[in-house]
């Protein structure tokens, strides 16, 4: 089997400092949590940014400052979110797209969905004018999923021409409301996608861990991080997303695989060194 690619979410839109004093919150703690993810085995860190008052932003001033202080500490590749937060327009998601120089990758939701107790919006046209900005800049796209309905979406734009295969999928399992955190939804959904692509699984809450078990067994990739689940067992907070990382990677040996490293995960992804 390949190696597998750990991703760190650091942040997300959701989480707040009240639920977990570790969140990282300025472009310095993000940049510092994103070090120490990556000392810890993450290849990836997925970058939500916040404004100074905790509230999510898609601003690319934001974005550029925590891009460029992570780069001044490590070599991780970044990739940043278009999903931004419940609400926010086309323009606003896009706002990470517009940094210089970009990053490596850019999400790509394929589809609307429930979340919650609200509905996470991406019709047919926003989706393809996020996969074009994408494209525009050379960035490397992972395609999120949240049912598998979402694949055929992203498949309908590798027929259009806005992706392009092999694609790297996320399969997010486990918000109400969307595809279950379930053993048999995970091998429905990696069974569905093209055989020379790739995935991820990001299990969201007490989901987390048994998903990454789940994804080791079948040969895919695995997420984490204080974004999905804030929690290390039943009632004790993670310290930061590095000790998310510290278990996967832990998990991972176990099962005997390795932990990609940051030039294994370019290759794997088809992302250029920089």
């Amino acid at each position: 089997m390949q190696p597998v690619i750990i991703t760190a979410a650091l942040v997300g839109a959701e989480v707040t400092r009240e639920q977990t004093p570790f969140l990282p919150i300025s472009p310095d703690e993000i940049a510092l949590e994103a070090e120490r993810a990556w000392q810890a085995g993450a290849a990836v860190v997925h970058l939500h940014v916040r404004e100074a008052d905790g509230r999510p932003s898609q601003r690319a001033e934001l974005f550029d400052e925590a891009l460029r202080k992570i780069r001044a500490r490590c070599d991780v590749i970044t990739q940043v979110s278009t999903g931004g937060a419940l609400g926010m327009s086309v323009e606003e998601r896009c706002g990470p797209l517009a940094v210089t120089p970009p990053p490596e990758m850019a999400t790509l939701n394929a589809g609307s969905c429930n979340f919650g107790d609200e509905v996470f919006m991406n019709p047919r046209g926003a989706i393809e004018e996020i996969a074009r900005r994408i494209r525009a800049r050379g960035i490397v796209p992972e395609v999120e999923v949240y049912e598998v309905g979402m694949v055929d979406n992203a498949l309908e734009l590798v027929r259009a021409g806005l992706l392009k295969l092999p694609c790297h999928f996320d399969f997010v399992l486990g918000v109400r409301g969307s595809m279950a955190a379930r053993a048999e939804n995970l091998r429905f959904l990696a069974g569905s996608i093209p055989p020379d692509c790739h995935w991820t699984v990001a299990g969201v809450g007490r989901h987390e861990f048994p998903m990454v078990e789940e994804a080791l067994s079948l040969g895919g990739h695995v997420r984490v991080g204080l974004e999905d689940n804030i929690y290390m067992e039943k009632g004790v907070l993670a310290k930061g997303s590095f000790e998310l990382v510290e278990k996967a990677a832990e998990l991972a040996r176990a099962r005997g695989r390795d932990v990609a490293t940051v030039t294994e995960a370019r290759k794997i992804l088809g992302i250029k060194s920089i």
